[in-house]
C-alpha cells in the first residue's frame, strides 16, 4: 500500500522557479544545492517523474517563503507573490477550482 502523492507538486516547482526567473542551474544554485542536485533532477520533479526529497523541498519552501504545506497540498495554491513578502501559508482552492483538475 503506497503513499498518495501530491499531484500538483511538480507544477508548484516549476512555478517557483519561473516565478524567480531562473533556469532549472540556476534553481539548484538558489537552493544551494550544486554539490547534491543536478538541473536533471529538478527537470525530473516539475515533470513530475519524481519527487524531492523533504530536505530539498523543505529548501524550496524557504526560496519561496510559503510553508512546505503549500508545496504538497494540492487544495492550497502558491501565492501570486514569490518570494512571498511574509511566509505564506498559501491560498486555499474554491471548490470549483477542485472539479476542473
Amino acid at each position: 500500500m503506497g503513499r498518495d502523492r501530491p499531484k500538483r507538486l511538480g507544477r508548484k516547482l516549476a512555478a517557483i522557479r519561473k516565478q524567480l526567473e531562473l533556469s532549472q542551474n540556476g534553481m539548484v544554485r538558489r537552493l544551494g544545492l550544486t554539490d547534491k542536485l543536478t538541473r536533471e533532477e529538478v527537470s525530473a520533479y516539475e515533470r513530475g517523474v519524481r519527487e524531492p526529497s523533504l530536505p530539498t523541498l523543505s529548501r524550496y519552501a524557504a526560496v519561496a517563503r510559503v510553508w512546505i504545506d503549500v508545496l504538497v497540498d494540492d487544495d492550497l495554491d502558491l501565492p501570486k507573490e514569490l518570494p512571498s513578502p511574509t511566509k505564506s501559508e498559501g491560498i486555499k482552492r474554491r471548490a470549483a477550482k477542485n472539479k476542473k483538475h
